[in-house]
């Protein structure tokens, strides 16, 4: 019932304000276009501003189908919102009027976009005094389609076809509004141009109203073809701009013949020496390899795997012109390429004038070593190891039995590392023998005591030792050694004597000398000292006696004898004489007086 009193009422109104002609003023503005991602809410703002004082207004929202009719979705007056119910956006819309002085917004929010909300919405704002005016705002919805899909022939391309042949295809689905793709070659677009380029586009539209697009390429194929880089690359409409997608990036192969084959050898990557193992490849400039066949400067034709030939211990008769060989596809001519091998040899050293030299002691020795080699060689003689001389003339002066021995000498190519060759000689040195000084030619050993002696010589031809004490050959042993004969002698010392060591051969002698001083024993000096006392005791006794009788110490026999009486079993008797102040005190046992005897 009140709400029918205030329609009656606004009715009434709007009566009265038409009979007196008072009408408002009313002005809209709206954007031109509104974008959204396709399944998200849009927003569509309508701007108002009104002179009437009395602030009723009436809303309504229409769009227009694509066949430029108008359809209302919604209404609204002072006192009622209705949302129209038969509509395509019925359910999905809310419009929110924030009024203000004058002035206001009314927004229109449609939810969950589809592709057919894109349209032109018009909103219309009355005054009740029959002001109006309207505006319109077009929807757009994008949806960006999914990443391309680059496919090429999975084949080679004959390079002298005459028409474009397929290349690939591009696909880019469930885009809109409709994606567009675009071909590149190494970076460069491709478009159209007759007998050239040929791109086809094919545009579906699925059940969901989105676009997917596909694209195909054909492209007369050159040479210069082989190895370029293809992709496609798509371009779509997004909010506020375009959007781009690049493919990944695919390679064609071409085919063509080979007009030019090079030969040359792959290993090693140096200067080839006999015994090496050489590879030889052969490569056309066609596309796939052709199938070539080597021969050799005789023209026999060489066993070969995947267009590589190997020669396995080569030798400087290897050496010489080589081919590969193959057939143009085209022109049945023979298409050849061909290198020159080379093989470094050094032949085995020599040494001369003999591999066994014998030399005097104090003559010269030259001997050469020489080895034929295609390079520039380096030797160096050794002996025992250690280098005596470079070059390949060994000189020695004045030799002597140290310079005995075996020399080798050692031809090395300094250009070609484990290029080398060697050979040795024996020198032996005659002469006369030579004994090795001892530590010492003078000895002094106890008397009874057994002395080894020791005689080193050497000489060539060996020398004999013998030993020789006081003109007799003493008996010996002996060893022969490395670098002569080592001979010894047990002497056994009973008095000084000298021992001669005598080593001989063809050539000459020689003698050593050693002298042997006999010293006493402990035994000895114990008999001497004893003898010595007993000497000594027996002097004091006759020294005793003459002084008795007056013989010495310038008496004529009478004596003054002083006795004291001592002991009985020690008596001391002091002999005083008239040139001395000395006092012989002497202590005889036994019972019997002193007295002139």
């Amino acid at each position: 019932m009140a709400l029918r009193t205030k329609t009656a009422l606004l009715v009434g109104l709007l009566f009265l304000l038409h009979t007196w002609g008072v009408k408002a003023q009313v002005k809209v503005e709206m954007e031109d276009r509104v974008e959204v991602t396709l399944g998200t809410a849009a927003e569509i703002p309508c701007l108002y501003t009104t002179d009437d004082g009395f602030g009723g207004l009436i809303i309504e929202w229409f769009y227009l189908d694509p066949a430029g009719k108008q359809h209302r979705i919604y209404f609204q007056d002072p006192t009622m919102r209705i949302e129209e119910t038969n509509s395509q956006f019925t359910g999905r819309i809310k419009v929110d009027v924030t009024p203000s002085q004058g002035s206001g917004q009314v927004l229109l929010r449609v939810l969950e976009t589809r592709l057919g909300d894109e349209v032109d919405f018009i909103c219309l704002v009355k005054s009740l005094t029959d002001g109006n005016d309207q505006g319109k705002t077009q929807l757009r919805v994008f949806e960006k389609p999914a990443h391309p899909i680059i496919k090429s022939v999975d084949k080679d391309i004959w390079f002298n076809n005459e028409e474009p042949v397929k290349i690939g295809s591009c696909e880019a689905k469930n885009g809109y509004p409709r994606p567009n793709i675009t071909w590149y070659k190494d970076n460069t677009p491709l478009s159209n141009v007759p007998n050239e380029v040929s791109v086809v586009s094919q545009v579906a539209t699925g059940s969901s109203g989105l676009f997917s697009v596909e694209s195909e390429l054909s492209l007369k194929v050159v040479k210069e073809d082989q190895g370029s880089e293809f992709y496609c690359e798509v371009n779509y409409q997004i909010i506020g701009g375009f959007g781009m997608l690049e493919s990944e990036k695919k390679k064609i192969r071409v085919s063509y013949p080979s007009d030019e084959v090079n030969l040359w050898v792959k290993s090693p990557k140096r200067d080839i020496k006999e015994g090496d193992t050489v590879e030889f490849e052969c490569l056309g400039n066609g596309n796939p390899q052709p199938l070539v066949t080597f021969r050799n400067r005789e023209m026999v034709e060489l066993n070969a795997i995947n267009n590589v030939l190997e020669l396995r211990n080569v030798s400087r008769l290897d050496s010489g012109l080589y081919e590969c060989v193959t057939t143009h596809i085209e022109t049945f001519e023979e298409v050849v390429g061909n290198t020159t091998l080379f093989v470094n040899y050094l032949e085995p050293a020599d040494v001369s004038p003999e591999e066994t030299l014998t030399l005097s002691q104090g003559a010269d020795l030259n001997q050469s070593c020489n080895a034929l080699s295609s390079l520039k060689t380096h030797t160096v003689w050794m002996k025992n190891g250690v280098k005596v001389a470079t070059g390949n003339i060994l000189s020695l002066r004045d030799v002597v039995y140290d310079m005995a021995g075996t020399y080798e000498c050692m031809v090395t190519v300094p250009q070609l590392v484990g290029m080398e060759t060697s050979a040795a000689f024996q020198l032996i040195v005659e002469g006369s023998p030579e004994i090795s000084e001892p530590q010492s030619t003078s000895l002094e050993q106890a008397v009874e005591s057994t002395v080894v002696l020791t005689c080193r010589a050497r000489g060539n031809p060996r020398p004999t030792i013998t030993w020789r004490s006081a003109g007799s050959l003493v008996d010996s042993q002996s060893n022969v050694t490395e670098d002569g004969v080592l001979s010894w002698v047990n002497v056994k010392v009973s008095s000084d004597l000298n021992v001669s060591c005598h080593a001989s051969n063809t050539n000459g002698n020689v003698e050593t000398l050693y002298s042997i001083k006999a010293t006493g024993g402990s035994g000895v000096i114990i008999a001497v000292l004893i003898i010595c006392l007993l000497l000594l005791a027996i002097l004091g006794s006759v020294l005793y006696f003459l002084y008795k009788k007056g013989k010495i110490c310038g008496r004529s026999g009478k004596q003054d004898l002083t006795k004291e009486k001592t002991s009985r079993d020690n008596i001391v008797v002091e002999m005083k004489s008239d040139n001395t102040e000395e006092a012989v005190l002497l202590a005889v046992n036994g019972d019997k007086k002193s007295g002139d005897q």
